[in-house]
């Protein structure tokens, strides 16, 4: 998990430093951001701590209709509780006490043109992101159709080939080589790249190709909602490859459930088009529909019909 601090935000975001330019190095401790309200009620039973504290006009408005004294309480109960630093939008007045307040205590203060809707969105996104745990595995990772696919295999299989068809039919890569997994909830996992493999596919034969310069913008995805895990094996003759898999099998990262797939390949098989088809019914899937299941009901009705006639 990455650290992060209050200078991350000024860096990412349009803002300017009101109060603590030197105390930008504050470590964010939680991923959401909060609006003050119990602290203006003296509530403290009941408020979250370590947020990055976020005044809108709405809060901004009720602390001006204030006496300066009693503004100035109600400043001090946010401080009071040491958030890593406070934002004020809509490039807003800041209220009485703040920056007295925030300078006594080391506080950043910063100060936004975007509204509290907008700040807190884009804030909250990419704190969960920045934060969020993960791990690097070795394989490929591709945007089918707007599907994110985790391709694996042993080395030499023919990921990044198969990535390069893919591209080549209009889809994305999101990275090749170091897959970047990251969990952002029990049921969400995050695909991208690590910076250095960015844009970069590597080709046996051929050697590292810049996705981006040679196809175009269109070639590439930052990230991607893993979807699929698809595993390229070789190809067993004993093996049975035309089951009918009712049950969907399942890959864990960082206890995610991720359906999971096996493809087995052997000179002219279309790999490439296999994935696709993975990626369609995967979607046909999330839409209630099973073409497995529905074969298995046409069998039963046939089975029906003949126990009828006897």
């Amino acid at each position: 998990m990455r650290t992060l601090t209050v200078a991350d935000i000024v860096r990412k975001f349009p803002v300017e430093v009101l109060v603590g330019e030197d105390h930008l190095n504050r470590v964010l401790k939680k991923t959401k951001v909060r609006r003050p309200g119990l602290e203006f009620l003296d509530k403290f039973d009941f408020i979250a701590k370590d947020h990055v504290q976020i005044l809108g006009k709405n809060e901004i408005n009720y602390l001006h209709t204030l006496s300066d004294e009693e503004c100035k309480l109600r400043i001090h109960n946010i401080v009071y509780y040491n958030p890593p630093c406070i934002i004020i939008t809509s490039q807003q007045e800041e209220p009485l006490g703040l920056r007295q307040f925030c300078t006594r205590e080391n506080i950043p203060v910063l100060r936004t043109p975007d509204s509290m809707t907008e700040m807190s969105a884009k804030l909250d996104a990419y704190v969960v992101k920045a934060m969020a745990p993960e791990i690097a595995i070795h394989g490929v990772c591709v945007n089918v159709a707007g599907i994110g696919v985790l391709l694996r295999g042993k080395s030499g299989v023919g990921k990044s080939e198969t990535a390069h068809i893919l591209i080549g039919r209009g889809h994305r890569l999101v990275a090749d080589d170091i897959v970047v997994l990251k969990k952002l909830s029990p049921q969400t996992l995050l695909g991208t790249h690590d910076e250095k493999n960015k844009e970069f596919l590597a080709l046996r034969s051929i050697g590292l190709l810049n996705v981006v310069r040679l196809y175009g913008r269109a070639a590439f995805q930052e990230e991607t909602r893993i979807a699929l895990d698809i595993e390229l094996t070789e190809w067993q003759e004993n093996s049975l490859n035309n089951e009918l898999e009712v049950d969907t099998k399942y890959k864990m990262y960082m206890d995610v459930p991720v359906p999971h797939i096996q493809i087995q390949l052997q000179p002219g098989r279309d790999v490439a088009g296999l994935i696709e088809a993975a990626a369609n019914n995967w979607y046909l899937q999330q839409q209630g529909y099973s073409a497995a299941e529905e074969f298995m009901k046409r069998l039963e009705q046939e089975f029906s019909k003949d126990d009828h006639k006897q």
